[in-house]
């Protein structure tokens, strides 16, 4: 199956509520790379990278989470990149 990369960007209850560590954890135990991190209007953006049904677990997964409340998500694929690791910025 061939990779993707997809650009997220997460509305809601998505900061102060573990969401960037949730989606590392997530990301490590998928498989996928990218990175994530918050930004000043409260939304957490991401880019991740990896099988298209691996990407949705990890959203699934997101939505999952005890604290965290999305809202919506806007999504577009980018671009592959080399990395080798999921990160937190």
């Amino acid at each position: 199956m061939a990779e993707i990369r997809k650009h997220l960007v997460f509305h809601g209850r998505v900061q102060g509520v573990g969401f960037r560590y949730t989606a590392k954890h997530l990301a490590d135990s998928l498989g996928l790379t990218g990175w994530v991190r918050n930004e000043y209007d409260g939304t957490v953006q991401m880019e991740v990278q990896g099988r298209e049904a691996m990407i949705y677990k990890l959203m699934e997964g997101l939505n999952r989470g005890m604290y965290i409340s999305i809202d919506w998500i806007d999504q577009k694929e980018v671009p592959l990149v080399k990395e080798q690791r999921f990160h937190v910025r």
